[in-house]
């Protein structure tokens, strides 16, 4: 049988997803204090967990049918809602953001209705009974206390898979094609680096300064590619083939690590665009802090 391949419908997906990128990236922009920084974390885990749920609902199914493709549309327009909503969603739009998650995790759940694997679809069932109504109850409280409330439903999100292992061990995962996805969304937060960068310079006189920190930061940029397609990727795709039980590398390297990566990516681009600004200003500590420590958690995820 021939390696699963990525569909036009996935790609399609994905242009939800590079507008959510931004969107944590413009909320990480605003306030890159600790608890801002955490707050970003909080609100891009639902961001996360739908575009990993649809890709692997995709990876087990056949969604290139009417019924597929319906319910991937509603899921990314779900996604598209949470997007709009995520800037301000401790403040003004927390409702918005809460009940398109909720909206997008009910639509998955009816999406796999009927369909195999069943058990590999627990997250589904969680996000539709559990998190996604406390999100919208944490989306009812004020700042402080809906960053904790919503604090503990993306960490019970992030917690369903290593609850669910031993049921997940016989599903016939598709490697290529996860590696393949997997890699997509490095390329989608990437390329919110790029856009970044490109916009803050745009904005100003490219004077000598500017141009020399546009060129470094797109070296950077280019270092962080290197080091995943040809280092990473690869290591990827031959533990997913070889392994005996694919959830046992999908659950902590695809799940977990992906999850790490991508943050530490718009960690980067938040900085770099501060930087590109104000190229003859030393960096601002939480500035600092956000591009080493962006790239010290993608390089040693």
């Amino acid at each position: 049988m021939s390696p699963k391949k990525v569909t036009w419908l996935e790609l399609f997906f994905d242009l939800v997803f590079v507008f959510a990128v931004t969107r944590t990236a413009e909320l990480l922009r605003a306030d890159h204090t600790p608890l801002g920084s955490v707050q970003a974390l909080i609100v891009f885990v639902p961001v996360f967990w739908l575009w990993v749920g649809t890709t692997m609902h995709a990876n087990l199914h056949d969604i290139d049918t009417v019924t597929g493709r319906l319910g991937v549309f509603a899921v990314a327009l779900g996604g598209l809602l949470l997007a709009l909503a995520l800037p301000d969603a401790f403040h003004g739009t927390g409702v918005g953001f809460a009940a398109a998650y909720w909206a997008a995790r009910l639509i998955l759940l009816l999406a796999i209705r009927g369909l195999p694997h069943r058990s590999a679809f627990a997250t589904f069932t969680v996000g539709a009974c559990v998190t996604g109504p406390l999100f919208l109850v944490g989306s009812l409280l004020p700042p402080l206390p809906r960053t904790l409330v919503w604090g503990v439903a993306a960490a019970l999100d992030l917690s369903v898979p290593l609850m669910t292992g031993r049921r997940l061990a016989d599903v016939p995962f598709e490697a290529s094609h996860l590696s393949e996805r997997y890699g997509t969304f490095i390329i989608i937060a990437l390329g919110e680096t790029i856009v970044a960068t490109a916009a803050a310079a745009s904005v100003h006189e490219l004077d000598a300064a500017r141009l020399a920190t546009l060129v470094a930061a797109f070296t950077a940029v280019c270092g962080l590619w290197w080091v995943y397609f040809t280092f990473s990727a690869p290591a990827i795709h031959a533990a997913l083939e070889a392994a005996a039980s694919p959830i046992e590398i999908i659950r902590p390297v695809l799940s977990y690590g992906h999850l790490a990566f991508v943050f530490g990516i718009i960690g980067v681009a938040t900085a770099i665009g501060s930087a590109i600004e104000e190229p003859r200003q030393h960096l601002r500590i939480d500035t600092a802090a956000l591009l080493f420590g962006g790239a010290a958690v993608y390089l040693t995820t």
